[in-house]
């Protein structure tokens, strides 16, 4: 069973980010702070969830959490920076924007950039340990899910809305016929065989 609090602190933050793995759009993290004692049966990793079920929890997490708040990092900045610093930036701008400071940070995952002036643990596998990175995970997903299948309205042959910008065959089968569009991340391995030049660029 999840846990409500790793360090004892009233004020402790789950962090978690979605879609570091893509081939297109922005890393997207959200950070949540949930009451000390907080329980919910269906709560855990979002991978581990169906669509509904995680529809039926964001509404819960907005109305339950102390405070919330996404950040997230564009493609063209993961392209400067790196996915990982990029996962990591996305989780400060979070971590700023929440309404309630809080006074110890949880960070899913084994690495983590330091949040100034709070303390912080890095959790293996922690959307599956404690509520509010399994929140985070929840928040992260939705928005981001939601953010590609707008995307994907103008670019619709590369299927975001079912892949959210995940290298899926499909995806990767638009990039060799299309080219690559103006979210894709063109540090990344695109297609697998070869390297897509910048100037396939689709307007």
């Amino acid at each position: 069973m999840l846990q409500a609090n790793y360090s004892g602190k009233i004020y402790e933050a789950g962090l978690d980010e979605a879609g570091r793995g893509c081939l297109a759009g922005p890393v997207v993290a959200a950070a949540v702070i949930l009451p000390p004692d907080y329980y919910h049966p269906l709560l855990t990793d979002s991978k581990q969830l169906i669509k509904e079920q995680r529809e039926i929890l964001r509404t819960e997490i907005y109305k339950e959490a102390v405070a919330w708040a996404v950040g997230e990092v564009s493609h063209t900045e993961i392209d400067q920076i790196n996915i990982l610093n990029a996962s990591f930036l996305a989780m400060h701008r979070a971590v700023a924007q929440l309404a309630v400071v809080p006074e110890y940070l949880i960070v899913d995952g084994n690495r983590f950039n330091p949040y100034p002036a709070i303390d912080h643990a890095c959790i293996v596998k922690g959307d599956s340990k404690y509520f509010s990175i399994a929140a985070a995970s929840v928040l992260a997903k939705t928005y981001r899910d939601d953010l590609m299948q707008t995307l994907g309205q103008d670019y619709p042959h590369f299927g975001w809305e079912q892949n959210a910008g995940y290298p899926t065959i499909k995806h990767r089968a638009a990039i060799r016929i299309h080219g690559v569009s103006p979210h894709h991340r063109l540090t990344f391995r695109l297609l697998p065989e070869e390297v897509v030049e910048a100037a396939q660029i689709i307007k």
